[in-house]
């Protein structure tokens, strides 16, 4: 079985993947807005899920006792190719999903409905869905609150992710707060393999800080004095 790609795929994994969330440990807020998802729908399974190149994983779950499928078995690969809700009120009488495993099989899936996930630069990532064994429909008032938890699942993504870079810039900070070897005419660093390299080589090798460059005053008046780059040491 096939699935449909979206035109954007090679920017909507890129866009995926910076989150880093892929394969990580269960999350309490995530657990919480697949449980709320499936108690305001009315059904016995939810999910949160990621549509990776070729497999869909479940970053949370209700319901089910896997984490995650093949992406072509997967409803949310439909999902991700609109902004609106997805319904499917019985999978057996959809021609995209009549032979689907997931609904041949366990968990027998009659109903599905899917908000996408959408990221702040309109790429959808995946769904927060709710699946029935049994046909069934949504009140619009479900449907709004599907899309209303979605957004708030994308919320708790970027909270993750700014969690994960701003931890990854202290750690920078601190390794530079370290003592480190510095030759005393130059000023040059060496590193861990005893190799040296001047300071601005040494913070591009070991961090991801990166440099703008321009002239300081100092500086100015030595090898620029006839431009008056500066008046009275200021710009």
């Amino acid at each position: 079985m096939s699935h449909p790609v979206p035109p954007n795929e090679t920017e909507r994994l890129s866009a995926l993947r910076r989150y880093r969330v892929l394969d990580s440990e269960r999350e309490h807020c995530f657990d919480d807005l697949s449980r709320l998802a499936a108690y305001i729908c009315g059904t016995p399974i939810s999910a949160v899920t990621l549509v990776d190149a070729d497999r869909q994983w479940f970053k949370a779950s209700v319901g089910l006792g896997i984490t995650g499928t093949a992406r072509d078995q997967a409803f949310s690969s439909h999902t991700i190719m609109a902004n609106e809700v997805m319904v499917v009120e019985d999978a057996t009488k959809d021609a995209r999903f009549v032979a689907n495993e997931l609904v041949t099989g366990s968990p027998h899936v009659r109903f599905y409905a899917g908000a996408p996930l959408t990221t702040r630069d309109s790429h959808n990532i995946g769904a927060l869905c709710v699946i029935d064994s049994v046909p069934r429909q949504l009140s619009e008032a479900q449907k709004d609150a599907l899309v209303t938890l979605s957004r708030v699942v994308m919320t708790e993504l970027d909270h993750r992710a700014l969690h994960e870079a701003l931890a990854k810039t202290l750690g920078e900070v601190k390794a530079l707060r370290d003592v480190l070897p510095t030759c005393s005419y130059c000023s040059n660093i060496r590193n861990e393999q005893g190799e040296w390299s001047s300071l601005q080589d040494y913070i591009l090798e070991e961090t991801t800080t990166r440099f703008s460059h321009g002239v300081c005053p100092a500086c100015a008046q030595v090898h620029f004095p006839k431009f008056n780059l500066y008046k009275d040491g200021k710009k």
